[in-house]
Formats: structure tokens, sequence, C-alpha cells
């Protein structure tokens, strides 16, 4: 027994040590206003329920005045390249190498002199689905390691503004590149997998990544009613007109009409414990009928994007739910899809799902209330630095549950139970921030000066 104790002590030192690490490394990341923007994370993290900004500054985490909570984020410097790589580094080595890619909306609809504000999907409360309203603000796009234990914990990598100028499609693509060249930089051999939902159109992902695809791998949902095309049969030789490119008759592939799917390529079955009878196929050398117009507009002829074509269908849910349709997804990557960690990595997607909700809920991402995007998304990397920090403290955190709640094993916490205990882990892990210097009260306002009203900025509509 004295001898597992002395283990459970070292690897628990070990642990708090690279929480100190990596809080140091962060530390660095942060070049303009670095020990307001570091003690807000630490406030975030040790704040029981901040409905605003303002509240944060009266945590004993931090020191500064409440006006240097909106100074960090609106005249604060994060060297963001440095930040992904710092957040690769530090990526759980002992998950699979799948990511979910998926966007989340912050809300801002009365912030009339917010400027870039689009309309964006969200869900409100008593809503499912796709019945949710659409609502004025910005959308952020991560990109987060999920994990196949049970429990919801991910590892957020990056994040973007999605749809500032672009598409949401084009902008996951830049993300896989970008963040497989820094996997690959630091060493990872293996190949890494891209989940991400139907809001994604497929083929212009594909097509983006069309350099890239020896070196990852992209799983796309795809929509129930869905067509796609096998290769037309070997030209008759010498007979006139122009060379068909798509096959026609037996050659169509409807989801929705099993008499023209064929015999599938690979097969997979298997007994899940949650899932009850799980059952795979998949087709390959499919392609959809692509047009010159939308991503394609300008082109002289629309490219032919082949892909893998992956049916999955389960006997049950876990929460006891009505099993729903077939689920197909698209993939691309190198040589033949593993259809065991195809199923698997697409239902691990959803936990990109509880990190959003955990965000918002816990530690208040949508709750400040910030006037341009710029600032959002220095907190948005506030938020992501929060979570890493969370999973690192994971396995010395101790539990202090509540009384209604279940005891749970030490490293079995949830992200909310660690969060309880993180204010006494940070104070042996110790900060790198610098106590704030003596000042007096400033000037204020010049005498005679006068404020004329911000700008107005209506809400941009996206073209459809």
């Amino acid at each position: 027994m004295a001898g597992g104790d002395e283990s459970c002590q070292q690897a628990g030192g070990d642990a708090l040590q690279k929480l100190a690490r990596f809080r140091r490394e962060l530390f660095w990341c942060l070049w303009r206003r670095p020990d307001a923007l570091f003690e807000l994370i630490d406030a975030v993290l040790a704040a029981g329920y901040a409905g605003s900004l303002p509240y944060l500054s009266l945590e004993p985490a931090f020191r500064r005045g409440h006006g240097m909570v909106y100074q960090a984020l609106s005249e604060g410097g994060i060297d963001e390249e440095a930040l992904r790589d710092l957040l690769v580094a530090w990526r759980p080595r002992d998950w699979p190498l799948v990511f979910a890619i998926d966007a989340s909306a912050y809300p801002r609809p009365g912030a009339e002199t917010s400027p870039g504000r689009e309309w964006h999907h969200h869900s409100c409360p008593g809503s499912h689905g796709s019945d949710g309203a659409a609502v004025a603000g910005w959308a952020f796009q991560w990109l987060a390691q999920v994990s196949f234990a049970p429990g919801s914990w991910t590892a957020p990598q990056d994040q973007v503004r999605a749809g500032a100028g672009d598409d949401a499609t084009r902008q996951a693509a830049e993300q896989v590149i970008a963040h497989s060249a820094r996997m690959r930089a630091a060493g990872e051999a293996g190949i890494p997998l891209y989940v991400l939902d139907a809001g994604y159109d497929e083929a212009p992902l594909t097509w983006d990544l069309r350099g890239h695809l020896d070196r990852v791998q992209v799983l796309v949902r795809l929509r129930n009613d869905r067509v796609l095309y096998r290769d037309p049969p070997p030209r008759v030789p010498g007979r006139a007109g122009r060379p068909r490119i798509h096959g026609s008759g037996s050659d169509r592939f409807e989801c929705k009409n099993p008499a023209t799917w064929g015999p599938p390529g690979q097969e997979l079955a298997v007994d899940d414990e949650k899932y009850g009878h799980v059952s795979v196929m998949s087709w390959d050398g499919l392609h959809p009928k692509l047009f010159c117009r939308g991503r394609f507009a300008g082109f002289s002829k629309p490219p032919v994007i082949r892909c893998h074509l992956v049916r999955v269908t389960v006997t049950r849910l876990p929460n006891g739910r009505a099993v729903p349709g077939p689920l197909w997804l698209w993939w691309a990557g190198p040589g033949i899809p593993d259809l065991d960690l195809i199923w698997r990595a697409y239902l691990h997607r959803f936990d990109i799902e509880h990190t959003y909700r955990f965000a918002k809920h816990a530690l208040g991402w949508d709750k400040a209330a910030l006037r341009h995007p710029g600032q959002v998304g220095r907190w948005t990397w506030l938020i992501i630095c929060a979570i890493t920090q969370l999973r690192l403290a994971r396995p010395v955190a101790e539990d202090h549950r509540q009384r209604w709640e279940r005891r749970r094993k030490p490293g079995k916490l949830s992200p909310g139970r660690v969060r309880r205990d993180f204010g006494r882990l940070a104070a042996l892990a110790g900060t790198p921030a610098s106590p704030p210097k003596p000042s007096k009260a400033g000037p204020g306002r010049p005498k005679g000066r006068t404020s004329t009203p911000a700008a107005r900025h209506p809400v941009i509509k996206k073209a459809a």
C-alpha cells in the first residue's frame, strides 16, 4: 500500500509539473498585456458563475482593476501561431488521431455598433434540431481532438472566425492543412482523421484538400437523399459525341434506393455495448454530379471528385430514443477507409457539442459583451486555454462533489468538477504573471471633450 501511495504521489507531482510548465509556455504566447490576459484565464477558471466580464475582476486571481479586463481584450496581443503550436504540442498523445471541426454562434443580436455581424443558426430554448432560430452575431469554428473514452472531454487546438469574408468549408480546409502540418512538425507520423457534420460541403472540401489527401483523411456526413454516380462504362471506339463523365441507369447510386447500391467494397459488423449491432458498409469510386456554379464558378468544366461512401446502421441508442435512419458518410483520404475507426469517430464528433456547452454555460464564453470580433477572438483563445488547463489538471484534481452527486474516481472527473478544485492547483503550480504595479487614478476625460455616438453597422446577409 505504501508503494502504491508513493506511485500515486509521484504521478500527481508529474501532472502538476506539466501544468506549471504549460502555464509558463502559455504566458510566453501573450506579448501585449500578458499579465492581465493570463490572470483573466485564472479568473474564468476560479469564478463560480460570471454573468459578465466585470465580475471576473472581483476574483482574487485577477489582481487588477475592472478596467484592465476590457483593456486586455481590446489592446492585448496573442501570438496565435505560437499558441496553435503550443496546443498541438500539448495534445493528448494517448487519444486517437481524430479531430472534430464545427462552428458555434456567438450571439450579439442587440449590438448595432458591432461590425461584421452575420445571421447564424442558433439553438434557442425550446427548439430542437433544425427548428432553431437565426441570430445576429459571429460564429467561431473550433478544431478539437476527441477521445473514444466515455465523457465530455475534448482537446481544442485551433479556432477561426467562420464566415469572415469566406465560406466555412474553405476555412475548414485551411484549418486541416495547417493543423496537419503542425502535427507532422511535432513528430506525428500517423494520418489524422478530420470529422465534420452535414453543414459543410463535402465535394468542395475534398477539392480544396486535393494535394493533401495522401497525408490527411476527412469524414463528412451526407443527407439521406443524396445521389452519386459510378464511372461510365468504357467508351465504344469510333462512337461520336462527347465522352460521358458520369454513369447512368445501373451506374446511378441513390442512398434511398437499395436496388442501386450493388455489392459493397467493404463490410463490418460489430456488437457494441451502447449501440447494439453495428453494421458498416462502404462503396468506392462514387462521385457527385457537379456544375460550374457556386464554389466551382469560372471552371471550364466541373471536376470529378471521388469518394468512399459509407453507410452506418445501429439497433439502439444509448439514450433510449428511437433509432433514426441510416447514417451516410463521405470519406476521402489515402488508401481505403478503416470502417471501425470511421463509425466510432463520427459518433464521438458530438463531443465537441459538449465542449461548446461547457464553454458557454460554465465558463461564460458567450456572456462577454464585446463590441469587435477581434476582441471576441482573443476571448475565445483564453477560453480554449482554460479548457486545456482543466484537462492537464484532471489527473490530480480532487472531487468536491455536491451532496446529490455520485463519487467519481480520481482522474475520472468531468470538466466542471475539475474546475471546482482548480484554484488550489493553480496556487500549487504558481503563476508567471507579475503583480500589478502601484498606480493612481488617471486624469479622466479632458475638459471640453464631447463624445459622438458610435457608428451603427447593419447585419450582413450572406448570399444564398
